[in-house]
């Protein structure tokens, strides 16, 4: 049986604040700082990105900096984000279009920021969402795969899954669904072998597509 609104209650229940490094750093840190802790948090874990992020902003945290920043000493700092020599490239050009194109300010609006190289939705989202306080929804991969497992929707990529959620997921939870999915999605909803035994809102899974649970 599926019920969107009473699964939310339930989670927002269970994980009321997040400990991710993106969701902790709302009002805390600068539109810049979020927009580039979410480029280097790509492929990499949570704790990773929390201290790489900190280390480079003692060192850097404006476009400027970023640019003026020698780039062996930049890929220094972040190679224990993975894909070091592809961030720091990206860093560099997101750090220099800011400066040409929007006099060194994060831009606002969700067109404005895809069209920045290396930013795509979900990174614009978190972006409008955590620096901006707007009513967006940050779709990652649990955000995406969740509600799809759960019978929600039926959606084959992450800008699929948030324009279906747009329709029918009550605004009210907008701001807390990705820390929740986030959460729920480390620990219960696996991508395999899932925790069923253990989830809280196991009656209003649909199970789509899994083969084994525990």
């Amino acid at each position: 049986m599926i019920n969107i609104s009473k699964t939310m209650r339930i989670l927002g229940k269970k994980y009321p604040r997040s400990t991710t490094t993106l969701n902790t750093m709302r009002g805390k840190a600068s539109a810049f700082e979020i927009l580039i802790s979410c480029l280097l948090s790509l492929r990499a874990r949570d704790e990773v990105t929390d201290v790489v992020s900190r280390d480079l902003f003692k060192v850097a945290n404006t476009p400027e900096t970023i640019v003026k920043l020698p780039m062996a000493q930049l890929k220094k700092i972040i190679f224990r984000s993975g894909h070091f020599n592809k961030k720091a490239a990206a860093l560099k050009e997101v750090s220099s279009d800011l400066i040409d194109k929007f006099d060194s300010e994060v831009p606002k609006t969700y067109d404005e920021l895809i069209g920045i190289k290396h930013v795509g939705p979900k990174t614009a989202n978190i972006v409008l969402a955590f620096a901006y306080g707007q009513l967006v929804l940050p779709i990652d991969i649990h955000c995406h795969r969740i509600p799809n497992r759960m019978g929600w929707i039926e959606t084959k990529t992450p800008e699929e899954t948030g324009k279906a959620l747009m329709e029918i997921l009550p605004k009210i939870y907008w701001k807390e669904f990705n820390s929740a999915f986030v959460q729920f999605g480390r620990e219960t909803c696996l991508p395999v072998s899932p925790w069923c035994s253990e989830c809280l809102v196991a009656k209003y899974c649909e199970r789509v597509g899994v083969l084994k649970h525990r």
